[in-house]
């Protein structure tokens, strides 16, 4: 079901795709799927948080090897984000979606998703942090810096493409490195 859930509510958007669609795809009845997810809501939560984990992973494997240096495991990020970006695999970062159809903080879904983005901002401190001549505000002004990038080739991907702004991505994040 999640499974399903995933494809539908990236490709079509949460609020435009149904449950009844989600369990369609799924094979399964509406009554199963609510028998496991208790409403919607739930459903939507427990894709955020599915992808969620999958995502820091995907993180993490792009940039936890130790034994490289700290501003390569950094652009190693980027490279992996132009990969994920490409034409048609790629409609938009699914937690920025989710951001903007459950806007209410108290809900689940938002709080994962604004978990998510949290996490990928802190991994970037930890990394910056590793940076030769680094001290912590440097590191969190590079790491906060380097957020802003990887938002702004999620969004500008998005809306232009590939082979608009977003291909500067890395370019610009070696530029943050660098320079601070």
């Amino acid at each position: 079901m999640l499974d399903a859930a995933e494809n539908l509510f990236y490709w079509h958007g949460i609020t435009a795709t149904g449950v009844d669609r989600v369990a369609a795809a799924a094979g399964v009845g509406p009554t199963t799927l609510y028998r496991l997810f208790r409403s919607k809501d739930a459903l939507v939560a427990a894709y955020v948080d599915r992808y969620a984990a999958g995502y820091r992973d995907w993180i993490e494997s792009l940039t936890a090897d130790g034994s490289r240096p700290a501003r390569d495991r950094i652009l190693a990020l980027f490279d992996g984000l132009v990969t994920v970006t490409g034409p048609d695999a790629f409609r938009g970062c699914p937690f920025l979606m989710v951001l903007a159809e459950y806007p209410e903080p108290t809900s689940a879904a938002h709080a994962s998703a604004q978990a998510v983005k949290a996490w990928v901002r802190a991994r970037l401190r930890e990394l910056a942090l590793e940076l030769p001549d680094r001290d912590v505000a440097t590191a969190e002004a590079i790491s906060d810096r380097l957020a802003l990038v990887v938002e702004g080739l999620y969004a500008s991907t998005a809306a232009l493409g590939t082979e608009g702004p977003a291909r500067s991505a890395r370019a610009l994040a070696i530029l943050i490195v660098d320079a601070s």
